[in-house]
């Protein structure tokens, strides 16, 4: 609805207009982003794995810088229509790293991480079941991410070891993972700026999931306790029911009096 169309719209204060300015805004532009963040990641990994030459490669490079300028721009838009601008700021410190490092390209398909919010606000599961599939998805996300991003970096840098897409994503998944064997390690200062990315989301994913089996383990507790309770209770008022059928039986009873 057109925020000319709310019959209040004169007592609303200048914040809640901005406000919703911005709530309809997101609301516009998520699923646009979210289609163009993972074309990104297309056009990013052919870019990587095909290693296209001439025109095809200018295409895919002039497409990605396209599609970076319009994830800065909703970023800036998004920050001008927010009322309290630091606040906002201070919540999307990762939106302003992949928007304000263009040097450091990989940093820009994470972008696509950020899409993941429109599938879980739209999903019919409960919340366990949400932060389950979201868990999943942003693992499987950056693995994959990761691998392109650190052969992009290393392969044709003197002396690397990682070479090819399988050591890529062997060495992405033993260090999201927090292992590290240390059989390939990343030379060049945006491969290390990868790792440090990648070890950060690891030690958070490794909390998530941690959090999540401990609160499935507390509920099936719960509910057993809940279950052997409701028992006990059933139990307690069968017995007080046979009690109250004995009494008034003994109560029919007439006992003969002596003479």
């Amino acid at each position: 609805m057109p925020l000319w169309e709310f019959p209040d719209k004169m007592s609303l204060s200048r914040a809640n207009v901005r406000d919703m300015t911005l709530k309809k805004w997101e609301s516009i532009t998520e699923w646009p982003l979210t289609v163009l963040s993972f074309l990104f990641l297309i056009m990013y990994a052919w870019q990587i794995l095909a290693q296209p030459i001439g025109v095809w490669n200018d295409l895919a490079e002039w497409s990605m810088n396209a599609l970076w300028v319009v994830f800065g721009v909703d970023y800036l838009l998004s920050l001008l229509l927010a009322e309290k601008k630091w606040d906002w700021f201070v919540h999307h410190l990762f939106d302003l790293i992949i928007v304000v490092l263009p040097m450091v390209r990989p940093l820009r398909v994470l972008r696509v991480l950020t899409a993941l919010n429109a599938l879980h606000r739209t999903s019919g599961m409960a919340l366990r079941g949400r932060i389950t599939m979201y868990a999943a998805a942003s693992v499987v996300l950056i693995v994959f991410i990761g691998a392109l991003a650190v052969l992009d970096a290393e392969r044709y840098a003197p002396g690397a070891s990682i070479r090819n897409f399988g050591q890529a994503l062997w060495w992405t998944f033993v260090t999201i993972t927090t292992v590290g064997y240390g059989d390939y390690s990343p030379i060049t200062g945006t491969g290390r700026v990868i790792a440090f990315v990648l070890m950060l989301g690891g030690i958070a994913l490794i909390g998530v999931v941690t959090a999540t089996l401990a609160s499935w383990i507390v509920d099936e507790v719960g509910a057993e306790e809940k279950k052997e309770t409701q028992i006990t209770r059933e139990q307690v008022e069968l017995v007080s029911q046979r009690l109250e059928r004995i009494e008034r039986k003994l109560d029919d009873i007439k006992i003969p009096k002596q003479s």
